[in-house]
């Protein structure tokens, strides 16, 4: 009996995995030979802060979709529109294209300093975590002036 089961386990478990290839092979061309879309970009909010009714500032974590363990950061401004609904304003990239690592970036500890102001212009400090045993990343620092996002000293 238990014999017939994990055979009949593992013939499911094959079956599974020829499904998957066979889907995997049948989407990856329609019938006129072009290529399927990529899938949706892994995303991740890691900070945000509100800045009274004026701003709304976030900090996006996008995983690389060439390599599992690399990510993107964005920084974005958002204000209220006529309606009362956020709308962003501006966005700026943080550090480098898949300069960050996906794991400790959206892990415990991640943010090392994500400061804001409610003045104008409103600063702005950021600094993550690269990995744990090389600590955090030094501080990039920006002002939003009417709502957009302006690189600045520190």
């Amino acid at each position: 009996m238990k014999r017939t089961r994990t055979r009949a386990a593992a013939a499911l478990a094959s079956a599974a995995v020829i499904g998957v290839t066979a889907t995997s092979a049948a989407g990856a061309a329609d019938a006129s030979g072009a290529a399927a879309p990529a899938a949706a970009r892994q995303t991740r909010q890691i900070a945000s802060s509100q800045l009274g009714q004026d701003y709304r500032i976030t900090l996006t974590a996008l995983r690389s979709t060439s390599d599992q363990y690399a990510a993107s950061v964005r920084l974005q401004v958002f204000e209220p529109n006529r309606a009362g609904k956020w709308k962003e304003t501006s966005r700026v990239r943080v550090g480098a294209v898949d300069g960050w690592f996906w794991f400790p970036l959206t892990g415990k500890g991640a943010i090392c300093r994500f400061s804001t102001a409610s003045t104008e212009p409103a600063p702005v400090a950021v600094s993550l975590l690269i990995t744990p045993s090389i600590g955090c990343s030094a501080a990039a620092h920006y002002e939003i002036r009417d709502g957009r996002i302006h690189a600045s000293a520190p």
